[in-house]
């Protein structure tokens, strides 16, 4: 999904990429390019416009699309975690089969196939078929995602619910290993912690912070300069920084009210294990 000419399947069930589904494209772009200092590069993915984010060494890192109008709808600002799939097809009949729904596709998406689904407790996730950048995840630089987390209802119904769907356990464990790690599910992807799946979300919580959903964190240097900035910039903080044994980590709203996180990752936290 990121235009690079290096190309790879991933581990099916590996996280691959994050989306923000924006009401006003050129407002994200100003929002974002000032907070993490991404450039933006149209493509011809999709039958809207779609933006591909780089950092500032211009490695692609997100995705950033203009929600379509929807007459009496106004659809929310979100980030959206995709995971990799071997076929799209099959993946969306098992999300169905355990409770799940598919709200669209699969569909022909640039090179690949995709759908968007959400899982019983209602946490929306995408399915990707097609080929990637190995560098998307690769040496998680500074304004790259460095950590995905669902806050679920109970983390162990999910990971057996995302454990069936992409089938993690049929994976080779040197490949895809899931752990329980202090308080949450862990997911590890070539030896590397990715996702963590964590408890105590509840679904009619009138804050969506703390409704079922997967958590978008990004890497920077300092959380309470980005913090700061990004009240400067019409957005607002959720959850002040704070530390945590992962590193220092706020929770942050952008200028359209999409939720995302920030962290400042240590070398043998959660977020970047001395094995990464």
């Amino acid at each position: 999904m990121s235009g690079l000419r290096e190309r790879f399947r991933a581990v099916q069930g590996a996280p691959c990429w994050v989306s923000l589904m924006a009401a006003d494209l050129d407002r994200a772009h100003a929002f974002y390019g000032e907070l993490f200092d991404w450039t933006f590069r149209p493509t011809r993915y999709g039958h809207g416009r779609y933006t591909i984010a780089c950092t500032d060494d211009g490695v692609p890192t997100v995705g950033i699309g203009a929600s379509a109008p929807t007459v009496g709808v106004t659809l929310p600002v979100t980030w959206t975690t995709y995971f990799a799939a071997d076929s799209a097809d099959e993946v969306a009949w098992r999300v169905q089969e355990r409770g799940g729904t598919v709200a669209v596709g699969p569909l022909e998406f640039g090179n690949g196939r995709v759908a968007w689904a959400a899982d019983p407790d209602g946490a929306v996730f995408g399915i990707w078929e097609g080929d990637l950048t190995s560098a998307w995840w690769g040496e998680r630089r500074p304004g790259a995602p460095v950590w995905l987390e669902l806050r679920t209802r109970d983390a162990f119904d999910a990971a057996l619910f995302y454990g069936h769907v992409f089938g993690w356990d049929a994976q080779a464990r040197e490949r895809c290993d899931v752990r329980f790690e202090h308080d949450r599910v862990v997911l590890h992807i070539d030896g590397k912690a990715v996702a963590g799946l964590r408890g105590g979300a509840l679904e009619a919580a009138p804050d969506p912070n703390v409704r079922p959903r997967w958590h978008v964190y990004f890497r920077v240097e300092d959380v309470d300069r980005v913090a700061e900035r990004t009240v400067a910039l019409g957005g607002s903080v959720v959850s002040p920084p704070v530390d945590t044994p992962y590193g220092r980590v706020a929770a942050l709203r952008d200028a359209e009210g999409g939720i995302f996180s920030v962290a400042a990752v240590q070398r043998g936290s959660t977020g970047e294990r001395d094995d990464a």
